[in-house]
Protein backbone atom coordinates (compact mmCIF):
# COMPACT_ATOMS: atom_id res chain seq x y z
CA UNK A 1 0.00 0.00 0.00
CA UNK A 2 2.84 2.31 0.95
CA UNK A 3 4.34 1.84 -2.45
CA UNK A 4 1.89 2.15 -4.44
CA UNK A 5 1.00 5.87 -2.69
CA UNK A 6 4.71 6.76 -3.51
CA UNK A 7 4.20 5.63 -6.97
CA UNK A 8 1.16 7.59 -7.40
CA UNK A 9 2.22 10.70 -6.22
CA UNK A 10 5.75 10.73 -8.13
CA UNK A 11 3.76 10.41 -11.32
CA UNK A 12 0.45 12.05 -11.19
CA UNK A 13 0.18 14.20 -8.24
CA UNK A 14 0.04 17.65 -9.15
CA UNK A 15 0.53 19.59 -6.00
CA UNK A 16 -1.44 22.78 -6.57
CA UNK A 17 -4.14 20.50 -6.71
CA UNK A 18 -7.24 21.05 -4.41
CA UNK A 19 -6.99 17.42 -3.93
CA UNK A 20 -3.69 18.11 -2.15
CA UNK A 21 -4.44 17.73 1.36
CA UNK A 22 -6.81 14.82 1.13
CA UNK A 23 -3.36 13.14 -0.36
CA UNK A 24 -1.20 14.20 2.44
CA UNK A 25 -3.78 13.08 5.15
CA UNK A 26 -3.80 9.51 3.22
CA UNK A 27 -0.33 8.93 3.35
CA UNK A 28 0.47 9.85 6.43
CA UNK A 29 -2.34 7.12 7.53
CA UNK A 30 -0.71 4.28 4.99
CA UNK A 31 2.43 5.88 6.55
CA UNK A 32 1.38 5.20 10.48
CA UNK A 33 0.02 1.68 9.55
CA UNK A 34 3.29 0.79 7.97
CA UNK A 35 4.73 1.65 11.47
CA UNK A 36 1.93 -0.14 12.95
CA UNK A 37 2.69 -3.48 11.52
CA UNK A 38 6.28 -3.15 11.41
CA UNK A 39 6.18 -2.66 15.22
CA UNK A 40 3.98 -5.59 15.40
CA UNK A 41 6.24 -7.49 13.90
CA UNK A 42 9.28 -7.07 15.07
CA UNK A 43 10.24 -9.35 18.03
CA UNK A 44 11.91 -7.84 21.60
CA UNK A 45 15.73 -8.69 20.96
CA UNK A 46 17.36 -10.15 23.92
CA UNK A 47 21.02 -10.04 25.05
CA UNK A 48 22.52 -12.14 27.30
CA UNK A 49 24.86 -11.18 29.86
CA UNK A 50 27.13 -14.37 30.43
CA UNK A 51 27.20 -17.73 29.35
CA UNK A 52 25.69 -19.42 32.24
CA UNK A 53 24.30 -23.21 32.65
CA UNK A 54 20.93 -21.71 33.03
CA UNK A 55 21.14 -18.98 30.24
CA UNK A 56 20.96 -22.52 27.75
CA UNK A 57 17.14 -23.17 29.07
CA UNK A 58 16.11 -19.41 28.65
CA UNK A 59 18.00 -19.10 25.16
CA UNK A 60 15.33 -21.99 24.02
CA UNK A 61 12.34 -20.03 25.74
CA UNK A 62 13.50 -16.76 23.90
CA UNK A 63 13.23 -19.05 20.61
CA UNK A 64 10.18 -20.81 21.57
CA UNK A 65 8.59 -17.57 22.31
CA UNK A 66 6.50 -15.84 19.68
CA UNK A 67 7.29 -12.02 20.35
CA UNK A 68 11.14 -12.28 21.15
CA UNK A 69 14.41 -13.23 19.58
CA UNK A 70 17.97 -13.74 20.54
CA UNK A 71 20.09 -10.98 19.14
CA UNK A 72 23.22 -10.96 21.70
CA UNK A 73 25.24 -12.37 23.52
CA UNK A 74 28.36 -11.44 26.01
CA UNK A 75 31.23 -12.94 27.58
CA UNK A 76 34.03 -12.00 29.31
CA UNK A 77 36.12 -14.59 26.66
CA UNK A 78 34.39 -13.59 23.08
CA UNK A 79 35.65 -17.46 22.57
CA UNK A 80 33.16 -18.58 24.95
CA UNK A 81 30.60 -16.40 23.32
CA UNK A 82 31.03 -18.17 20.30
CA UNK A 83 30.72 -21.28 21.78
CA UNK A 84 27.46 -20.70 23.44
CA UNK A 85 26.01 -19.22 20.60
CA UNK A 86 26.65 -21.72 18.34
CA UNK A 87 25.59 -24.55 20.91
CA UNK A 88 22.69 -22.56 21.54
CA UNK A 89 20.40 -21.98 18.56
CA UNK A 90 21.51 -18.17 18.07
CA UNK A 91 21.14 -16.94 14.19
CA UNK A 92 23.82 -16.23 12.23
CA UNK A 93 23.07 -12.57 12.25
CA UNK A 94 23.47 -12.56 16.40
CA UNK A 95 25.95 -10.00 18.04
CA UNK A 96 28.86 -11.93 19.64
CA UNK A 97 30.75 -10.02 22.38
CA UNK A 98 33.79 -10.40 24.61
CA UNK A 99 32.32 -8.01 27.64
CA UNK A 100 29.09 -7.42 29.16
CA UNK A 101 29.48 -3.89 28.25
CA UNK A 102 29.60 -3.98 24.99
CA UNK A 103 25.74 -6.04 24.81
CA UNK A 104 24.82 -3.19 27.28
CA UNK A 105 25.73 -0.54 24.45
CA UNK A 106 24.29 -1.89 21.44
CA UNK A 107 21.35 0.24 20.65
CA UNK A 108 19.37 -2.60 19.70
CA UNK A 109 19.28 -4.94 21.96
CA UNK A 110 15.74 -4.17 23.98
CA UNK A 111 16.37 -6.26 26.92
CA UNK A 112 18.58 -8.62 28.67
CA UNK A 113 18.82 -11.49 30.46
CA UNK A 114 20.96 -11.84 33.42
CA UNK A 115 22.39 -15.19 34.65
CA UNK A 116 24.85 -13.76 36.30
CA UNK A 117 26.08 -14.75 39.98
CA UNK A 118 23.89 -13.55 42.66
CA UNK A 119 26.83 -11.29 44.02
CA UNK A 120 27.10 -10.04 40.73
CA UNK A 121 23.32 -8.53 39.78
CA UNK A 122 23.68 -5.32 41.85
CA UNK A 123 26.06 -4.31 39.57
CA UNK A 124 25.34 -5.63 36.26
CA UNK A 125 21.34 -4.96 36.74
CA UNK A 126 21.76 -1.19 37.80
CA UNK A 127 23.95 -0.37 34.39
CA UNK A 128 21.32 -2.13 32.12
CA UNK A 129 18.79 0.07 33.67
CA UNK A 130 20.94 3.02 32.81
CA UNK A 131 21.51 1.88 30.18
CA UNK A 132 17.64 1.97 28.97
CA UNK A 133 17.37 -2.03 28.81
CA UNK A 134 14.78 -4.28 30.00
CA UNK A 135 15.51 -6.34 33.01
CA UNK A 136 14.95 -10.29 33.22
CA UNK A 137 17.21 -10.96 36.30
CA UNK A 138 17.69 -14.73 37.91
CA UNK A 139 16.68 -15.53 41.34
CA UNK A 140 17.36 -14.74 43.78
CA UNK A 141 17.33 -10.74 42.74
CA UNK A 142 20.07 -10.07 44.77
CA UNK A 143 22.05 -11.04 48.54
CA UNK A 144 19.77 -8.76 50.47
CA UNK A 145 16.52 -6.60 50.29
CA UNK A 146 18.45 -3.38 50.59
CA UNK A 147 20.58 -4.51 47.32
CA UNK A 148 17.33 -5.29 45.52
CA UNK A 149 16.13 -2.03 46.44
CA UNK A 150 18.78 -0.32 44.07
CA UNK A 151 17.98 -2.28 41.28
CA UNK A 152 14.50 -1.77 41.06
CA UNK A 153 15.12 2.09 41.92
CA UNK A 154 17.29 2.28 38.91
CA UNK A 155 14.26 0.39 36.90
CA UNK A 156 11.85 2.61 37.93
CA UNK A 157 14.20 5.88 37.16
CA UNK A 158 14.76 4.37 33.61
CA UNK A 159 11.57 3.47 32.96
CA UNK A 160 12.30 -0.12 32.06
CA UNK A 161 10.79 -2.97 32.96
CA UNK A 162 12.14 -5.40 35.69
CA UNK A 163 11.01 -9.24 36.19
CA UNK A 164 12.75 -12.09 37.48
CA UNK A 165 12.78 -15.35 36.56
CA UNK A 166 11.38 -17.44 38.18
CA UNK A 167 9.03 -19.60 35.54
CA UNK A 168 6.77 -21.54 37.48
CA UNK A 169 4.26 -18.62 37.89
CA UNK A 170 3.35 -18.21 34.47
CA UNK A 171 2.86 -21.65 33.89
CA UNK A 172 -1.24 -21.98 33.08
CA UNK A 173 -1.52 -24.74 35.53
CA UNK A 174 -0.49 -22.14 37.99
CA UNK A 175 -3.43 -19.96 37.35
CA UNK A 176 -5.65 -22.65 37.57
CA UNK A 177 -4.47 -23.57 41.29
CA UNK A 178 -5.21 -20.27 41.84
CA UNK A 179 -8.43 -20.53 40.86
CA UNK A 180 -8.79 -23.34 43.36
CA UNK A 181 -7.26 -21.62 46.16
CA UNK A 182 -9.96 -18.70 45.80
CA UNK A 183 -13.00 -21.12 45.79
CA UNK A 184 -14.58 -20.57 49.33
CA UNK A 185 -16.54 -23.71 48.46
CA UNK A 186 -14.26 -25.85 47.29
CA UNK A 187 -11.29 -24.76 49.42
CA UNK A 188 -12.73 -22.37 52.34
CA UNK A 189 -10.12 -20.38 53.85
CA UNK A 190 -6.53 -20.88 53.77
CA UNK A 191 -5.03 -22.59 56.95
CA UNK A 192 -1.49 -23.62 56.03
CA UNK A 193 1.10 -24.38 53.38
CA UNK A 194 4.14 -26.59 53.35
CA UNK A 195 6.61 -26.66 50.17
CA UNK A 196 9.53 -28.29 49.72
CA UNK A 197 12.67 -28.51 46.75
CA UNK A 198 15.32 -30.14 47.31
CA UNK A 199 18.16 -32.22 44.85
CA UNK A 200 20.77 -34.01 45.70
CA UNK A 201 23.90 -32.19 43.87
CA UNK A 202 26.41 -34.30 42.95
CA UNK A 203 30.60 -34.36 44.44
CA UNK A 204 31.33 -32.00 41.94
CA UNK A 205 28.55 -30.15 42.40
CA UNK A 206 28.90 -29.17 45.95
CA UNK A 207 32.43 -28.52 45.27
CA UNK A 208 32.55 -26.22 42.34
CA UNK A 209 29.27 -24.88 41.48
CA UNK A 210 28.88 -21.06 41.80
CA UNK A 211 25.34 -21.83 44.45
CA UNK A 212 27.83 -23.56 47.60
CA UNK A 213 30.97 -20.11 47.12
CA UNK A 214 30.50 -17.26 49.43
CA UNK A 215 31.60 -14.86 47.28
CA UNK A 216 29.26 -15.66 43.91
CA UNK A 217 25.62 -16.89 45.29
CA UNK A 218 26.11 -16.62 49.50
CA UNK A 219 22.75 -17.88 49.81
CA UNK A 220 23.12 -20.82 48.63
CA UNK A 221 20.24 -23.18 48.77
CA UNK A 222 18.32 -21.08 50.46
CA UNK A 223 18.72 -18.06 48.02
CA UNK A 224 18.20 -20.91 45.41
CA UNK A 225 15.79 -23.17 46.03
CA UNK A 226 14.64 -21.55 49.18
CA UNK A 227 13.51 -18.98 46.39
CA UNK A 228 10.97 -21.10 45.25
CA UNK A 229 9.88 -22.42 48.28
CA UNK A 230 9.45 -18.83 50.14
CA UNK A 231 8.05 -17.68 46.29
CA UNK A 232 5.09 -20.66 46.47
CA UNK A 233 4.12 -20.14 50.48
CA UNK A 234 3.52 -16.21 49.17
CA UNK A 235 1.66 -17.19 46.13
CA UNK A 236 -0.16 -19.40 48.44
CA UNK A 237 -1.33 -16.48 50.47
CA UNK A 238 -1.95 -13.90 47.71
CA UNK A 239 1.22 -12.39 48.74
CA UNK A 240 0.24 -11.23 52.20
CA UNK A 241 3.75 -11.43 54.09
CA UNK A 242 3.86 -13.03 57.58
CA UNK A 243 4.37 -11.56 60.81
CA UNK A 244 7.40 -13.63 61.99
CA UNK A 245 9.95 -15.95 60.77
CA UNK A 246 11.66 -18.66 62.69
CA UNK A 247 14.55 -20.69 61.06
CA UNK A 248 14.76 -24.36 62.09
CA UNK A 249 17.76 -25.39 63.89
CA UNK A 250 20.04 -27.56 62.05
CA UNK A 251 20.63 -25.82 58.64
CA UNK A 252 23.36 -27.46 56.85
CA UNK A 253 26.55 -25.34 55.63
CA UNK A 254 29.61 -26.09 53.86
CA UNK A 255 33.10 -24.84 55.20
CA UNK A 256 32.96 -21.48 53.47
CA UNK A 257 29.48 -20.51 55.40
CA UNK A 258 27.23 -21.29 52.73
CA UNK A 259 24.01 -22.81 53.25
CA UNK A 260 23.14 -26.89 51.99
CA UNK A 261 20.30 -26.99 53.89
CA UNK A 262 17.78 -25.66 55.82
CA UNK A 263 13.61 -24.77 56.80
CA UNK A 264 11.70 -22.75 58.24
CA UNK A 265 8.32 -21.96 59.79
CA UNK A 266 6.34 -18.66 59.06
CA UNK A 267 3.19 -17.40 60.92
CA UNK A 268 1.06 -14.89 59.83
CA UNK A 269 -2.40 -13.64 62.07
CA UNK A 270 -5.36 -16.31 63.53
CA UNK A 271 -2.99 -18.57 63.00
CA UNK A 272 -2.51 -19.31 59.92
CA UNK A 273 1.21 -21.02 59.43
CA UNK A 274 3.42 -22.23 56.63
CA UNK A 275 6.60 -24.15 56.43
CA UNK A 276 9.62 -24.74 53.84
CA UNK A 277 12.66 -27.30 53.26
CA UNK A 278 15.35 -26.42 50.96
CA UNK A 279 18.17 -28.74 50.06
CA UNK A 280 21.19 -29.73 47.58
CA UNK A 281 21.13 -32.83 49.55
CA UNK A 282 17.79 -35.05 49.43
CA UNK A 283 16.11 -36.59 46.86
CA UNK A 284 14.29 -34.36 44.22
CA UNK A 285 11.25 -33.25 45.82
CA UNK A 286 9.06 -30.24 44.42
CA UNK A 287 5.94 -30.10 46.01
CA UNK A 288 3.41 -27.91 47.34
CA UNK A 289 0.61 -29.36 49.75
CA UNK A 290 -2.29 -26.14 50.88
CA UNK A 291 -4.60 -26.77 53.52
CA UNK A 292 -8.08 -24.67 53.81
CA UNK A 293 -10.96 -25.60 55.76
CA UNK A 294 -12.93 -27.22 53.10
CA UNK A 295 -10.37 -28.34 50.92
CA UNK A 296 -6.36 -29.83 50.25
CA UNK A 297 -4.35 -28.74 47.02
CA UNK A 298 -1.00 -30.75 46.25
CA UNK A 299 0.77 -30.48 43.53
CA UNK A 300 4.41 -32.95 42.85
CA UNK A 301 6.55 -31.19 40.40
CA UNK A 302 5.61 -27.05 40.45
CA UNK A 303 8.97 -26.04 39.92
CA UNK A 304 9.70 -28.06 36.94
CA UNK A 305 6.72 -30.26 35.36
CA UNK A 306 7.97 -33.76 34.50
CA UNK A 307 6.33 -32.82 30.72
CA UNK A 308 6.67 -29.74 29.05
CA UNK A 309 3.36 -29.53 27.05
CA UNK A 310 1.03 -31.37 30.46
CA UNK A 311 0.86 -30.56 34.23
CA UNK A 312 -1.24 -31.57 36.66
CA UNK A 313 -2.00 -31.12 40.24
CA UNK A 314 -4.96 -32.51 42.85
CA UNK A 315 -7.69 -31.75 44.79
CA UNK A 316 -9.61 -32.80 47.49
CA UNK A 317 -12.96 -31.27 49.20
CA UNK A 318 -14.39 -32.74 51.71
CA UNK A 319 -16.60 -32.09 54.84
CA UNK A 320 -15.17 -34.07 57.75
CA UNK A 321 -13.23 -37.70 58.07
CA UNK A 322 -16.43 -39.85 57.70
CA UNK A 323 -16.90 -37.82 54.25
CA UNK A 324 -13.65 -38.53 52.30
CA UNK A 325 -13.43 -38.02 49.08
CA UNK A 326 -11.05 -39.18 46.17
CA UNK A 327 -8.67 -36.71 45.38
CA UNK A 328 -9.40 -35.20 41.96
CA UNK A 329 -6.45 -34.87 39.10
CA UNK A 330 -6.62 -31.61 37.15
CA UNK A 331 -4.50 -31.85 33.82
CA UNK A 332 -3.55 -28.57 32.83
CA UNK A 333 -1.91 -28.77 28.13
CA UNK A 334 -0.03 -25.78 26.95
CA UNK A 335 1.64 -25.23 23.87
CA UNK A 336 4.53 -23.13 25.25
CA UNK A 337 7.07 -24.35 28.19
CA UNK A 338 6.99 -22.43 31.20
CA UNK A 339 10.10 -20.70 30.55
CA UNK A 340 8.48 -19.59 27.03
CA UNK A 341 5.70 -18.88 28.83
CA UNK A 342 7.70 -16.30 31.15
CA UNK A 343 9.33 -14.55 28.17
CA UNK A 344 6.24 -13.85 25.88
CA UNK A 345 4.89 -12.10 28.92
CA UNK A 346 7.92 -10.42 30.04
CA UNK A 347 8.24 -9.48 25.85
CA UNK A 348 4.53 -8.40 25.47
CA UNK A 349 5.06 -5.98 28.50
CA UNK A 350 8.75 -4.54 26.90
CA UNK A 351 6.45 -4.46 23.49
CA UNK A 352 4.08 -2.08 25.13
CA UNK A 353 6.33 0.00 26.88
CA UNK A 354 8.04 0.92 23.87
CA UNK A 355 5.35 1.37 21.61
CA UNK A 356 3.79 4.13 24.19
CA UNK A 357 0.90 2.24 25.15
CA UNK A 358 1.82 1.70 28.71
CA UNK A 359 4.30 2.34 31.57
CA UNK A 360 6.41 -0.98 33.08
CA UNK A 361 4.65 -3.50 35.26
CA UNK A 362 5.75 -2.49 39.47
CA UNK A 363 3.41 -6.23 40.74
CA UNK A 364 7.09 -8.13 39.20
CA UNK A 365 9.12 -6.20 41.29
CA UNK A 366 6.88 -5.76 43.80
CA UNK A 367 6.64 -10.05 44.51
CA UNK A 368 10.38 -10.23 44.15
CA UNK A 369 10.79 -7.87 47.09
CA UNK A 370 8.76 -9.82 49.12
CA UNK A 371 10.40 -13.27 48.27
CA UNK A 372 13.93 -11.18 49.47
CA UNK A 373 12.58 -10.35 52.19
CA UNK A 374 11.59 -13.58 53.50
CA UNK A 375 14.88 -14.55 52.27
CA UNK A 376 16.80 -12.13 54.13
CA UNK A 377 14.33 -13.16 57.71
CA UNK A 378 15.73 -16.61 57.06
CA UNK A 379 19.27 -15.56 57.12
CA UNK A 380 18.69 -13.48 59.99
CA UNK A 381 16.80 -16.06 61.74
CA UNK A 382 19.70 -18.44 61.83
CA UNK A 383 22.76 -16.10 62.11
CA UNK A 384 20.66 -15.13 65.46
CA UNK A 385 20.38 -18.64 66.83
CA UNK A 386 17.09 -19.61 65.38
CA UNK A 387 15.17 -16.47 66.77
CA UNK A 388 12.02 -15.29 65.74
CA UNK A 389 12.31 -12.19 63.39
CA UNK A 390 9.55 -9.74 62.41
CA UNK A 391 8.81 -9.10 59.02
CA UNK A 392 9.24 -5.58 57.87
CA UNK A 393 7.53 -4.28 54.87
Amino acid sequence: MFQAYLLYINNWTDWSSSDTPFLIVSISLCIFEVLQSVMAETPIRFGILGCAGIARKLSRAIILSPNSTLYAVGSRSIDKAKKFAAENGFPPSAKIYGTYEDVLDDPDVDAVYVPLPTSMHLQWAVLAAEKKKHVLLEKPVALNVAEFDQIIQACEANGVQFMDGTHWVHHPRTAKMTEFLSDTHRFGELKTVHSIFSFAGDDDFLKNDIRVKPGLDGLGALGDAGWYCVGAILWAFDYELPKTVTAFCGPVLNEGGVILECGSYLQWEEGKTATFHCSFLSNLTMAITALGTTGTLQVHDFVVPYEDKSSSFTTVSQIGFTARALPSQHVVTTDLTQEASMVTEFSRLVKSIKDGSSKPEAKWGSLSRKTQLILDAVKASIDNGFELVQVEA
